[in-house]
């Protein structure tokens, strides 16, 4: 699905940034690129974008969205992918989101500016500082809009993401994977049987943690532009 357009600054898109929490302290970096780039990579087949995800530098990454809900479930996406502890050099990643204007200004390297850039900037900056305050230590994804651009309510926004936050953080390990199989659409008894679990198990899970009302949030998503 991925796509790479040109895009003139006044033209509103979803600008994503995320970093690793804690990148410092990860032991083998080159390794842990290489998962990124896998997962990256795996969710530009997966969502629709502008400008593909991409590792930066360092411990960042970006991509863009021509709306927001796409960006939202994206972003949710790859947290719950790079996060997943079965997997070697599982990590939690935070995310910024920027509404506004963006446009390429080099393609050879690619480089890529504007509002939505510079509110992405701000938001993953803020939600950072959020981390840290007393009782929002689940805060990981964060939205903005550029000054002077019309676009979806911050403050309606941060209200879903505080509250997704906290419920997917409060997850155990194995409920977020089983969020994530339940998102790709996967079966029960397709989870169970990569749990080592049974299906009833699995269905209590489901229904206990709140899993099918994070998928239907997801489902809502879909039809945010």
């Amino acid at each position: 699905m991925t796509s790479l357009k040109s895009s003139a600054s006044g033209s509103p898109r979803a600008a994503v940034i995320g970093d690793v929490v804690s990148w410092r302290r990860v032991g083998d970096r080159t390794a842990l690129l290489r998962r990124l780039d896998r997962v990256l990579a795996a969710a530009n087949d997966r969502f629709e974008t502008v400008t593909p995800w991409r590792v930066t530098v360092g411990d960042e990454f970006q991509a863009s969205f021509a709306g927001l809900g796409e960006a939202l479930r994206a972003s949710s996406w790859v947290s719950l992918a790079l996060g997943d502890d079965a997997e070697e050099h599982a990590v939690e990643v935070r995310h910024g989101i920027g509404w506004g204007g963006a446009e390429v200004l080099e393609r050879e390297p690619f480089f890529e500016d504007g509002p939505a850039w510079w509110a992405a900037r701000d938001a993953i900056d803020d939600v950072e500082a959020q981390s840290r305050r007393p009782g929002l230590g689940t805060r990981r994804t964060s939205f903005r809009v550029a000054p002077d651009v019309d676009g979806p309510d911050p403050a309606l926004v941060e209200a879903l993401l505080v509250c997704r936050d906290q419920v997917v953080q409060s997850l155990s390990t194995r409920s977020r994977r089983l969020l994530r199989g339940v998102l790709e659409g996967r079966s029960q008894a397709e989870l169970a049987a990569s749990e080592g679990i049974s299906a009833s198990a699995v269905s209590q899970r489901v229904r206990r943690d709140g899993l099918t009302a994070l998928a239907e949030v997801d489902e809502l998503l879909r039809r945010v532009r």
